[in-house]
């Protein structure tokens, strides 16, 4: 047989004969698993956002639509005197509301891997005695 130049149909090896062509299995490698496609990325701009913070929230809703209000009340350990003055309504669905929980979720499991357990209950939170104890004037 002739020795084919490379880049030729066939390969040269060293002794200088020419081997046919790869078959297309030997060619490929082996089959990768077919990759999911990346969602593209979405742009967000914030700039007309509006931040509040909350200390309160009441969640609602109709059988297609998630209603999450959000305020701010001072009456937390007090019986309420006054109404609490919601400042802040999300409207969603139930598809968003379920991706919410899950997000929201996992960020407060990463934030107690860092910091340690956050304690909802005020009564185990609270130190026994230090909201009796007199304040000393600064200075």
């Amino acid at each position: 047989m002739a020795k084919t130049p490379q880049g030729g149909d066939g390969k040269d090896t060293a002794a200088g004969t020419t081997e046919p062509p790869a078959t297309p299995s030997e060619a490929a490698p082996a089959a990768a698993p077919p990759q999911v496609p990346h969602p593209p990325q979405l742009q967000v701009d914030d700039s007309k956002a509006s931040a509040a913070y909350a200390n309160f929230f009441r969640v609602t809703g109709t059988p297609e639509e998630t209603i999450i209000d959000f305020g701010l009340t001072d009456q937390l350990f007090a019986p309420a005197t006054k109404p609490v003055q919601i400042t802040q309504r999300i409207v969603t669905n139930y598809y968003t509301a379920k991706r919410l929980l899950q997000v929201l979720h996992l960020t407060i499991q990463r934030h107690e891997a860092a910091f340690g357990v956050i304690e909802t209950d005020v009564a185990k939170r609270a130190r026994p005695g230090l909201a009796a104890r007199p304040q000393s004037p600064a200075g």
